[in-house]
C-alpha cells in the first residue's frame, strides 16, 4: 500500500520565526478586541481558527481549493486513502487495503463500522457514487480537473465492503488520486453542488451563520479516534495584521495566512506550505499571444526582490509550479533572471512586427490568496510598465477570482495576467501538468498539442520513468510555451496561542486537520 512516490522535503517543522510587530501589536497594545469574533460562543473545549476569507462552499469535490479544503478536508469528510505529508507514502482512511488486480482494475477493501453524520452507514455503494459523482458528474468539481483530468474511470460495489475502480488507461497513481475523493452518502444532489455536506469524518456542521463564522460539532459516532476538541469555530477576517490580534490578546486560537509584519510574535510559526505563487497568462489573446511579451513578462520580474521586500525573505524565487520533493520536479529549471534591458528589447522587437504591445494588460488579484498579494501586484505592475507594456490591476473576492480561475473563462475580457498560487500536496507532477497545462486543464488558459503529449506519457509511467517524462513536460513548458509567470515557492506562518498545540505540515495550507490540534498541558 505504500506510495511510490518521493517524500516532500518539509525542513524543519515548528520553526518559530520572529515576526515584526505590525499593526495587529498596536490593536493589542490598545486593548482592542475584534468585533463579531464569534470568541464569546466559544468555551475551552471549542479551539477557535481565524481564516483569511469565509470557505465559498464546503462541497466536498471542490476540497482540493484550499478555502474550501482546510475546513472540509479528512474534518467533515474524508477519503478512502490518505496522503502522510512527511513521508508521502498513502495510510488507510475509509479503505483499509488496496491491491492492483490488473493494469488497470484496482480493489479496494472497506473499513467497516463507519457511519455518515446522519446515521446511514457507509458502504462500498456510497464510494462507488461518490467518486462518480466528482469525476463523471456535470456538476464541475474542481477535484476532477485537478485530480483526474480527461481520464476514464469507473467504480463499482463488489459487496458492501468491497470497491473496484477501472480506468481506461493504467494508471499506476489510482489509490493516490482517490485520496482526493472526499466520500458522501448516495442521497448527495448529483444536479449540483451542495453547500453543507454530509459526511464520515471527526466533526460535522452545527451552524454556519454566513459573513460571521462557522462552527463544526464533534460527531460522537465517529469510527476512529476521539478528537480532543469538542468544537471548531471558524471566524474570517481578511486583514492578516487583524487575525494575528485575535490569537495573542486571546479571541482566537489558530490564525492562518499571515506575514511577518502582522504582529504575531512569539505565537507564530514558520512551516514550508507547498505552496507557489505564479502569474497565469491568457496565451490566446494578444499581445500575450506571443511569446517573445510573454518573455518579457519574466525578464521583467524582479523575483529575488520581489521576495524579500514584499514576502519579507519568507520563500524563494522559482522557476516551476513543483516545488523539489514532488515527482517530476526538474532541478534545472531555474527562476528567470531580471533583465530590464532584455525585456524591453523583446517587447520592442515585438512592436516592430505589430503586435499590440499597447494594449491593456489586466492583472487579476484575489483579495487574501497570500500575505500582501495586493502589494505584490503593485510590484509587478510596476515593472511591466518600465518595461514598456500597458497594465493595470482588478483585485478581486475569492467567489469572484475563481470565475476567471476556472474554465468556462468569462468573455471579452481582454489580456489578463491572473495571480494564482498552486500546492502540490499529493506529491506528483500529475496533479499539476493536465490541470494547469493541458490545452482542456480545469484551470489551463493556454496548451500546445506537444505539451499535452508530453504531460500524457508521464500519466502512463511509473517510477524513474515518471520522474523523467514530467521532468521533459516542465522544461518543454518553461522554454517553449512560456504559459506562466512563476514566482516564488512560498513559506508560511501560522500564529499558535500558547493553550493550544499543533505541528503545521507541508499540507497544513490546503487541509488542517482538527483532530491534530490538542490542549496544550
Amino acid at each position: 500500500m505504500k506510495s511510490p512516490l518521493r517524500p516532500r522535503l518539509a525542513g524543519p517543522p515548528g520553526r518559530r520565526t520572529a515576526a515584526l510587530l505590525g499593526a495587529g501589536a498596536m490593536l493589542l497594545a490598545a486593548g482592542c478586541t475584534v468585533a463579531n469574533s464569534g470568541s464569546a460562543a466559544a468555551g475551552a473545549d471549542t479551539v477557535r481558527i481565524v481564516l483569511p476569507e469565509e470557505p465559498p462552499t464546503l462541497e466536498p469535490c471542490d476540497a482540493s481549493l484550499t478555502a474550501t479544503g482546510r475546513v472540509t478536508r479528512s474534518n467533515i469528510t474524508e477519503p478512502l486513502t490518505e496522503r502522510v505529508p512527511a513521508t508521502g507514502e498513502l495510510e488507510p482512511k475509509l479503505a483499509e487495503e488496496w491491491e492492483q488486480l490488473e493494469p488497470t482494475t484496482w480493489r479496494f477493501t472497506l473499513r467497516e463500522g463507519v457511519t455518515f453524520h446522519d446515521g446511514t452507514p457507509f458502504t462500498a455503494e456510497a464510494a462507488a457514487f461518490s467518486i462518480d459523482r466528482t469525476v463523471n458528474s456535470d456538476i464541475g468539481c474542481n477535484v476532477d480537473g485537478y485530480v483526474f483530468g480527461d481520464i476514464e474511470i469507473s467504480a463499482t460495489a463488489v459487496d458492501a465492503t468491497t470497491l473496484e475502480v477501472t480506468t481506461g488507461e493504467p494508471d499506476p497513481i489510482l489509490p493516490l488520486r482517490l485520496s482526493f475523493v472526499e466520500i458522501v452518502p448516495t442521497d448527495t444532489a448529483t444536479d449540483g453542488k451542495v453547500r453543507e455536506p454530509v459526511g464520515t469524518g471527526p466533526y460535522r456542521i452545527d451552524t454556519w451563520n454566513q459573513g460571521i463564522n462557522l462552527r463544526l460539532a464533534r460527531y460522537d459516532d465517529y469510527w476512529g479516534e476521539r478528537p480532543d476538541y469538542a468544537a471548531a469555530l471558524y471566524s474570517w477576517r481578511s486583514e492578516g495584521s487583524i487575525r494575528a490580534a485575535m490569537v495573542t490578546s486571546g479571541e482566537a486560537d489558530v490564525a492562518v495566512g499571515l506575514a511577518p509584519a502582522d504582529g504575531a510574535g512569539d505565537t507564530a510559526v514558520e512551516f514550508p506550505n507547498n505552496e507557489t505563487s505564479y502569474l497565469r497568462m491568457d496565451a490566446t489573446k494578444a499581445p500575450l499571444d506571443d511569446i517573445r511579451v510573454r518573455q518579457a513578462i519574466n525578464y521583467a520580474i524582479d523575483r529575488e526582490g520581489l521576495v524579500a521586500s514584499v514576502f519579507a525573505g519568507l520563500g524563494e524565487p522559482a522557476g516551476q509550479v513543483v516545488p523539489d520533493g514532488v515527482t517530476g520536479y526538474n532541478p534545472d529549471i531555474a527562476a528567470w533572471p531580471y533583465d530590464m534591458d532584455r525585456a524591453r528589447a523583446l517587447i520592442d522587437e515585438a512592436r516592430a512586427d505589430g503586435v499590440p504591445v499597447d494594449e491593456t494588460i489586466t492583472l487579476i488579484g484575489r483579495n487574501g490568496i497570500y500575505p500582501k498579494a495586493a502589494e505584490a501586484l503593485e510590484v509587478v505592475q510596476n515593472s511591466l510598465l518600465e518595461a514598456g507594456l500597458d497594465v493595470d490591476i482588478q483585485m478581486l473576492d475569492v467567489n469572484a477570482w475563481m470565475e476567471y480561475l476556472l474554465r468556462p473563462f468569462p468573455q471579452d475580457i481582454g489580456p489578463t495576467l491572473l495571480q494564482a498560487q498552486h500546492g502540490n500536496q499529493a506529491g506528483d507532477a500529475a496533479f499539476t501538468m493536465d490541470q494547469i497545462y493541458g490545452s482542456e486543464g480545469a484551470q489551463s488558459s493556454y496548451g500546445t498539442a506537444e505539451l499535452d503529449r508530453l504531460i500524457h506519457e508521464g500519466e502512463l509511467a511509473a517510477e524513474d520513468e515518471r520522474q523523467a517524462a514530467f521532468a521533459d513536460a516542465l522544461a518543454h513548458q518553461n522554454d517553449e510555451v512560456v504559459r506562466d509567470a512563476v514566482l516564488a515557492h512560498m513559506t508560511g506562518i501560522i500564529s499558535i496561542a500558547p493553550n493550544v498545540t499543533y505541528e503545521p505540515n507541508s499540507a497544513t495550507n490546503d487541509e488542517m486537520h482538527l483532530a491534530a490540534m490538542h490542549p496544550a498541558d
